[in-house]
Formats: C-alpha cells, sequence, structure tokens
C-alpha cells in the first residue's frame, strides 16, 4: 500500500490535483497540539523527551495533532508538513513526524529518508495497533501518544520489541477491500493522467506515454498480481491516440483539459506555513514518503 500512496502524493504534486485550503500549521515546538487534546503534563514530558534524543542522536521527533485534515488524505496532509518543517538534519535526513487527526480519527508516523532503514513501513504499523490506537479507542489520547513517543525512540536506539504481527504482508493488499480502494485510487489518479496523455497533442502526449509505464507495470502488478493492465497499454495507447489525434474535437477537448489542470496545481501557501518557532526548527531534512497511516 506504501507504494500506492507515494503514488498519489508525488502525482498530486507533479500534475496538480485541485488543492485545498488546508495549510500546514506554525512549528511552535516540537509538540504542536493544535486540537488540544493533550495535557500540559505530557506537552512538557514529551518536549524534554525528544530534546533530549536529539541531543544524543540529532535525530528530530515532532508531534502535530489537528482538528480536521479538511478533505486531505492523512498521508498528503502528513507529507507536506514533514517537508514544510524540514524535520531532521540535512543530508542525514533523520525526521520524523507523528500527525493525528482528530475529527477524521485518523494518525500517520511519517519516517524521513535516513530512518526508513529502522522505521520500517511495517514497524511503524506495529507502533500504531499496539502501542497508540488502544489507548485513542478508549479515549486517552494522553496515553496513546506517550507509548507511541516511546516505542518510535526506542525503535531509532534499538531497543523497541513489538507484538507479533497479526499474519499477512504489512503494508500490502492482502484484503478484497484493499485491492479495491488500490484499484480506485489507481484508476482515478492514473487513469486521469493517460486520459490527458491520450488527448494531449504533440510530443508531451508520448512523453506521458513513456513516463506512466512504470505505473501501469508496477501498481496492477502490486495489486492484483498481473502484468495484463501494463500490456494493454502500451499495446493500445498508440492506436488509440492516433486515432484521437485525428479528431478535431477531441484535440480541442485535450487542450481544454490540459490547461486546467496545469491552472488548478499547487498547494496553499498561506501565511501560516512556517520551518521554525519556539526555539524548535527544522534541520532541512527529506521525506519521501515512508512510515504507516492508521485510524481509532
Amino acid at each position: 500500500m506504501r507504494a500506492l500512496l507515494r503514488l498519489v502524493v508525488i502525482t498530486s504534486l507533479l500534475y496538480g490535483v485541485p488543492a485545498l485550503s488546508q495549510e500546514v500549521p506554525y512549528l511552535s515546538g516540537r509538540v504542536n497540539d493544535y486540537a488540544r487534546i493533550l495535557s500540559s503534563q505530557t506537552i512538557f514530558d514529551l518536549e524534554n523527551q525528544f530534546r533530549d534524543h536529539e541531543t544524543k542522536t540529532s535525530d528530530q521527533v515532532a508531534v502535530l495533532t489537528v482538528i480536521s485534515l479538511e478533505g486531505y488524505s492523512v498521508e498528503e496532509f502528513s507529507l507536506k508538513v514533514a517537508e514544510t518543517w524540514k524535520l531532521g538534519q540535512r543530508e542525514k535526513d533523520n525526521g520524523v513526524l507523528l500527525l493525528i487527526a482528530r475529527d477524521e480519527r485518523k494518525l500517520r508516523i511519517e519516517a524521513g529518508d535516513g530512518l526508513e532503514g529502522v522505521l520500517t513501513d511495517a514497524r511503524c504499523s506495529q507502533i500504531i495497533r499496539h502501542e497508540i490506537v488502544p489507548h485513542f479507542k478508549n479515549g486517552d489520547y494522553d496515553s496513546g501518544v506517550r507509548a507511541g513517543a516511546a516505542a518510535i525512540l526506542a525503535t531509532i536506539e534499538g531497543t523497541y520489541v513489538a507484538e507479533e504481527t497479526d499474519g499477512g504482508v504489512e503494508g500490502g493488499f492482502e484484503s478484497f477491500g484493499e485491492k479495491l480502494i488500490g484499484l480506485g485510487i489507481f484508476g482515478f489518479v492514473v487513469g486521469l493522467f493517460t486520459l490527458i496523455a491520450l488527448v494531449q497533442k504533440g510530443g508531451m502526449g508520448w512523453f506521458l506515454y513513456f513516463f506512466l509505464m512504470p505505473f501501469w507495470l508496477a501498481f496492477p502488478f502490486a495489486i492484483l498480481g498481473t502484468i495484463i493492465p501494463f500490456i494493454v497499454y502500451v499495446v493500445t495507447f498508440p492506436v488509440v491516440k492516433l486515432l484521437l489525434g485525428n479528431n478535431p474535437t477531441f484535440r480541442r477537448w485535450g487542450e481544454q483539459l490540459a490547461a486546467s489542470s496545469r491552472g488548478s496545481s499547487g498547494w496553499s501557501s498561506g501565511s501560516g506555513w512556517s520551518s521554525g518557532g519556539g526555539g524548535f526548527s527544522g534541520g532541512g531534512g527529506s521525506f519521501s514518503g515512508g512510515g504507516s497511516s492508521g485510524s481509532w
């Protein structure tokens, strides 16, 4: 599932899926409780724990709680926050974000590129399911965040012992529901840009044809275990494109669709964005979608 989530986020950024209005909150410290679900004592204790850990390791760990995602997926918003705050040290990319969205009852651990080897997708999923979610289901946000933070730090330090997984492959498409969701997201995102490529005139349409090949190969195989959709795409795309290219109505429609997609690109960049505050700021770390999401 991780690869598909990366596809959605990266494709949205590259090609301009219409932007929503949610802004990245101000980085006020290591614990940013905008949803007001944590006690002052928990915030104080976590600030000290994260500060001590950063002093020893240079890793930067931060918590963000928001009232609502305002239409974004938790993966999109978490990655945007981590990139905007630039958690972790430059070239080490050792930042971690724990994001909690109160109204949607969703959360995510976003791991910087340099920590994906220890904070793997599977391990982040275990932390969410075994350490955080049980407390959240009981309405105890303080204990859930404390337990999650402790497990994140222990994982980085090599002392965390997770419970056995429930079976199946972490991050895979094991159930019918997961496959259906995966196909829906893939069909909408990749299908949209395949359509744009079909009706786009000139070399850009053919560039998108080759650019989309890895997506048509990797994701149907990951979801369904077959490369037949890839073969169909490779063979039928040129034929359909040549047929549409001779139709003036489709050419005009393609120009309008391409112009519309370019005009709607971008994320909100309001004044609420910040990379520092309260004596704490990101060090220039990078993220590429590693981590795991959950709900309660």
